[in-house]
Order: structure tokens, then C-alpha cells, then sequence
């Protein structure tokens, strides 16, 4: 049995005005940084082998405090980034509904490919899978990886790991809370198990 932490980021100041991130590259900021602070013996005592990251600068710090407590060096990965949200980045979620009211609603319900100019559900489902896959497979048996990643990518992950369909996992789980993060058992022909969501240190 292996267990997977999917982490996600410390706050920035976009997150703290609601403004759309997506994969533009906001920084953490100061409760961002004491928020990963805090994470980080929270990730070392799980012992994890493996730490990996996107490389959006939000995550990538907040991995460092984690790498840096648990040993071991942070891995960066572009296809554990966030959803893009395409040309709605960068704007206040009033001004979201203001400029596109009726793309807004679906942005909203988590129907982000009805959203002009955003990533497909298909396509980050698949890098984003893809990446764990590959993580899980390198984590040693009975071993436990971390990835430090974002909200929505986070939960269409789980959702993709748990074998839900189509829009279950944005329709069924909370958002991710800053530097919350999830917890899955796999391996030894037993199901992917949920053990813990946005559970925070």
C-alpha cells in the first residue's frame, strides 16, 4: 500500500481579494508563507520519500518548506499546475460576473470548459493524472508521496484517482482551503481509498 498527499499552495493576495489565478503566477504572501511554515511538519511526519510540485511560484514555496522538513529535494512539474482559466485570469470574480454574467455562472458550478478560453476538464484530468501516476509508481511500496499542487486540479484529481465520472468530484467535494490538503491509499489490488480531505495542520 502507498499513500498520496495532494497539498495545496499557501495563500496569496489574489486568493485574498478573489481574484481568478488559474496559471498566472501569483506569489505567496504573508500568510501564505506562515501557512507552508506550518504545513511542513504536518507533510514530515507522514515521512514522505518524494515531494513534487507544480512550478507555479504559489506551490513551489510552499513545497520548499515541505522538501525542507521532510529531507528530501522538491521535484517541479509543469502538469501539476492549475486549471487555466484562460482570459478570465487576473480578474476580481465581480468583475468575472460583470464582464460575462452567464460565464460566470458556470465558472461558478465548476463548468470551467463552458468558461472562453479555459483549459479542458479532459486535458487537465489527463496531466494531472499523468503526473501522479508517475509519482506513485516511483513512491517505494508502503511509502508516501506528497504533491503540492492547487484547488480545482486538486479536486478533479481526486476525483480521477477515485474512479469518478465526469463532473462528481466538482460537484461532490468542498474547495481546497490553503495549504489543506487530501489523502489516498492505493496499491496491493485494493481500491483507491479517500483517507482524508482538506484536512489542515
Amino acid at each position: 500500500m502507498k499513500r498520496l498527499i495532494l497539498l495545496r499552495h499557501g495563500q496569496t493576495d489574489w486568493n485574498r481579494v478573489g481574484r481568478v489565478q488559474g496559471q498566472s503566477d501569483a506569489p505567496l504572501n504573508e500568510l501564505g508563507h506562515v501557512q507552508a511554515q506550518g504545513a511542513a511538519p504536518a507533510m514530515a511526519a507522514y515521512r514522505p520519500s518524494l515531494v513534487w510540485s507544480s512550478d507555479l511560484s504559489r506551490a513551489a514555496d510552499t513545497a520548499a518548506y515541505v522538501a525542507e522538513a521532510c529531507g528530501v529535494a522538491p521535484h517541479m512539474d509543469e502538469r501539476l499546475r492549475e486549471w487555466g482559466f484562460g482570459e478570465r485570469e487576473g480578474l476580481t470574480h465581480d468583475e468575472f460576473r460583470a464582464a460575462d454574467p452567464e460565464a460566470y455562472g458556470r465558472f461558478r458550478l465548476g463548468r470551467y470548459d463552458e468558461v472562453p478560453g479555459a483549459e479542458s476538464t479532459a486535458a487537465v484530468h489527463a496531466r494531472m493524472l499523468a503526473a501522479l501516476g508517475e509519482l506513485v509508481a516511483r513512491t517505494p511500496e508502503g511509502g508516501t508521496a506528497v504533491a503540492v499542487s492547487h484547488g480545482a486540479a486538486i479536486k478533479l484529481a481526486v476525483g480521477g484517482l477515485l474512479g469518478w465520472a465526469g463532473h462528481q468530484a466538482v460537484d461532490t467535494l468542498w474547495g481546497m482551503s490553503n495549504c489543506g490538503w487530501a489523502e489516498l491509499t492505493l496499491g496491493h489490488g485494493e481500491p483507491t481509498r479517500l483517507a482524508a480531505y482538506n484536512r489542515t495542520a
